[in-house]
């Protein structure tokens, strides 16, 4: 395969290495491009390995040959090459933007150093090399402010806590994970938390981190408290790194714009993952990323009916347990959700607690089919939820089966 006939997928993040690897399973050689100094990851683990559960190799994603290391300042369109720091070009027949996401590093006052780089202490929470800077920084009774109280801020603030940190979660929304948990499910794992020793404040806004000799010393709110910090985790959501696209004349608004089949604006440039908007979404979740990269995969090997149209796959999140460097008794806490987990008006829900066990299971029927759901704790059950709300068949009238798919703790 020459140069310019071959797939370039640039990013070794999950979607990239899936892509890579579904490609040459079906006979269509890809090199892939990674700007990170690290083996291709499992970037959803990091918290995990912050925790001490696992180690940076336990994560590793099985990668083909590769990836080769460059990073990527341009995209020559005209030419169809990829334009590398180093003054070295990467040509390409079709390119595949897989970029991922960056970080969203919050408009508080005293957050760069002048020469533009974080104070000493202060983390984003998004590279393998952002987790082991925290990993080495943590250390039992070291105070930490986690700023961002949605999936990556709790599973930081429970890591922090078991690796023996005195932990304070600040979250501007009234409750936590509030995109993935209704209030009920939210509850429960605000209480895991403090549970954890976690200190947990929501509706409340950061205002200023404040420094003495370059290193961060405290965290200041909107209402004028000042948490005292040595360490701070800055977890308020990522955006699609779509930089290069915009640059390169290819169509974007928040994410690089495509189409079923994955298209950008140029006919020679793909996109999936966390970079690419598709239908007037950015998903930014691993399973849509994975799902994206086999219709691509199938597409780019001559399947002209390979389409994209959404994702119906489950979220599901284990927040770390505790680990080798972690207390004792600190087991892992499950979530998951799928599809509508907030009822419409003249929606069935059917909801089941358990207050001394810590778990709940909620479910949403509209017109006698299975719309979404939400589990926490155990999560016997969510194989054969999910099974049924996929499958999208009308459920019994007596409500029987349900009431054995939210019970039945087979399945999984």
């Amino acid at each position: 395969m020459t140069s310019q006939s071959r797939v370039v997928v640039l990013g070794a993040g999950l979607a990239g290495v899936r892509l890579a690897r579904r490609l040459g399973e079906l006979g269509v050689p890809a090199l892939l491009v990674g700007d990170e100094e690290h083996r291709p990851y499992n970037r959803v683990l990091l918290a995990e390995v912050l925790a001490g559960r696992y180690s940076p190799d336990v994560i590793a994603l099985p990668a083909p040959a590769g990836p080769v290391r460059a990073r990527v300042t341009g995209i020559d369109r005209s030419r169809r090459v990829l334009v590398c720091a180093d003054g070295s070009r990467i040509a390409y027949g079709t390119l595949v933007l897989a970029t991922g996401s960056n970080p969203v590093l919050p408009p508080l006052r005293g957050l760069f150093t002048p020469d533009h780089v974080l104070p000493e202490g202060v983390h984003a929470f998004r590279t393998m090399d952002d987790c082991l800077g925290l990993s080495k920084a943590v250390r039992a009774g070291v105070r930490a402010v986690v700023i961002g109280g949605g999936l990556l801020g709790v599973s930081a603030a429970r890591a922090l806590a078991v690796r023996g940190a005195q932990v304070v979660l600040a979250q501007q929304a009234e409750r936590l994970m509030e995109r993935q948990l209704d209030p009920n499910a939210s509850r429960l794992v605000r209480r895991h938390l403090e549970d954890l020793g976690v200190e947990v404040h929501t509706e409340c806004r950061v205002r200023d981190v404040r420094c003495l000799g370059g290193a961060v010393r405290s965290v200041e709110m909107a209402d004028g408290y000042a948490l005292d910090a040595d360490l701070v985790v800055l977890a308020c959501g990522v955006s699609p790194r779509a930089g290069l696209a915009r640059d390169a004349g290819i169509a974007v608004h928040k994410g690089v714009l495509v189409d079923d089949a994955l298209r950008t604006s140029d006919p020679h440039v793909r996109a999936i993952g966390d970079c690419a908007q598709h239908d007037g979404t950015v998903y930014g979740l691993a399973a849509p990323a994975l799902e994206q990269a086999d219709v691509l995969a199938a597409s780019l090997a001559g399947d002209p009916d390979a389409r994209y149209t959404g994702t119906r796959a489950l979220t599901r999140l284990t927040l770390a347990g505790g680990g080798a460097l972690g207390p004792a008794g600190t087991g892992a806490f499950d979530l998951a959700a799928f599809g509508e987990t907030e009822p419409r008006p003249g929606d069935d829900v059917v909801q089941l607690a358990d207050a001394t066990r810590g778990t709940y299971r909620k479910v949403v029927v509209r017109d006698d089919r299975l719309v979404g759901g939400v589990l926490v704790g155990e999560l016997g059950t969510v194989g054969a939820l999910a099974r049924a709300w996929e499958g999208a068949e009308p459920l019994p009238s007596d409500g029987g089966p349900l009431l054995h798919l939210l019970t039945n703790d087979g399945g999984t």
